[in-house]
């Protein structure tokens, strides 16, 4: 008995592990048709899907991108990976009269939105355990500073 019920018990883990199972739905056609759209030369595809919406990893031209898309197909706004050299110069002296002049940068990039604003986005970090994600807009004007893990 005790060997059946350990049985069920790993055929269980195993089915529930299984990655079939880790895709919960199919991604709608309206939402891939909206990304070829969008993004017709986009290549390394992949797909998360978030339940409330759908987030698209790419590269484009040899540039890393994430875009996120409504389950309706809508296209919510779309990051791509920057460099520091790729940085306006007003980010660059926002950063430098906030706070956070002194944290070392760890990850660029350049948000590029529905109404055609783009943002810049910082990830930073003064420890292991202290990291900041904060936005600025295209002016260097520092809009959002969230703790990141």
């Amino acid at each position: 008995m005790r060997s059946v019920i350990l049985g069920l018990v790993v055929l269980t883990g195993i089915v529930f592990s299984s990655p079939a199972i880790a895709q919960i739905r199919k991604i709608p056609a309206v939402v891939t048709d909206a990304f070829k759209y969008k993004y017709r030369n986009a290549e390394s595809v992949e797909w998360k899907d978030k339940l409330s919406h759908f987030i698209v990893y790419f590269q484009l031209e040899g540039d890393k991108y994430e875009a996120s898309f409504k389950n309706d197909g809508t296209w919510n706004g779309s990051q791509k990976e920057i460099t520091r050299d790729d940085l306006p110069e007003d980010v660059l002296a926002g950063l430098d009269k906030s706070k956070y002049a002194e944290w070392e940068i760890i990850g660029y990039y350049e948000l590029i939105q529905p109404n055609d604003k783009t943002e810049y986005r910082l990830l930073v970090s003064k420890s292991d355990l202290n990291k900041r994600d904060l936005t600025f807009t295209d002016k260097g004007r520092l809009v959002r500073d969230k703790l990141t893990l």
